[in-house]
């Protein structure tokens, strides 16, 4: 039980310094959000249940420039589609009842798993558990500051907030690309995704890419 509580510490601070972009952008989303038209409420809501930024990102820029629900939900939903995979891969670390993995499951984000990962399709899970416990706080109380005092802010843009997450993806990207095949991997699927994104809906270029990305990985003999 030590062991394991010390590695949930190692997961928080492995992650702390990336929650300082979680919290900035979880300040854009409300911001957006309650420009869109989601009030303050909602917002906060979608981010304590959901907590996928990009997903909620689409979502509220669809309704930002006039589109339906529909139109959102199946954006984000496409989005978060590659959290199938990423769920599979984690799986054999999850342990106990059902109620018990379906709550731990919610701290499964991006920057969690990229950070529990330790080469060979090996997770760490409480590394995992760590970092998305100290993320989820700060992305539910960005969003708060940002629906609520959205009006005092401004626009996010002029803080240079809607730089933050792709900094921080390309942070959580680089220490992987080790071999050949992982570099070939990225490209591939950067490419695909470049190419999409002015022709294909919110979230089929992301999904794409994905799928890319898999392909490299398992068709490529490591160099």
């Amino acid at each position: 039980m030590i062991g394991s509580e010390s590695r949930l510490r190692d997961g928080a601070r492995a992650i702390a310094p990336l929650s300082v972009a979680a919290v900035a952008f979880a300040v854009s989303f409300g911001v957006l959000a309650d420009a869109a038209g989601m009030g303050a409420v909602a917002p906060i809501v979608m981010s304590a249940t959901t907590f996928a930024g990009s997903a909620q990102f689409a979502a509220a820029s669809i309704l930002d420039d006039g589109g339906g629900v529909a139109a959102a939900v199946t954006a984000a939903v496409l989005l978060n589609a590659r959290y199938a995979p990423i769920s599979i891969s984690v799986a054999p670390g999850f342990r106990g009842s059902l109620p018990r993995r379906l709550l731990e499951s919610q701290l499964i984000v991006d920057e969690s798993w990229a950070i529990s990962h330790r080469g060979a399709g090996r997770f760490d899970h409480p590394v995992l558990l760590g970092a998305g416990l100290l993320l989820y706080p700060c992305w539910v109380g960005g969003t708060v500051v940002g629906a609520v005092g959205g009006e005092l802010i401004g626009d996010p843009n002029d803080l240079g907030l809607d730089a933050a997450f792709p900094a921080l993806f390309l942070a959580l990207l680089y220490p992987m690309l080790r071999t050949r095949r992982t570099v070939a991997a990225a490209v591939g699927g950067a490419a695909l995704a470049l190419t999409l994104t002015p022709l294909a809906p919110p979230g089929v270029p992301i999904v794409a890419a994905a799928a890319v990305c898999l392909a490299g990985l398992t068709r490529t003999k490591p160099v």
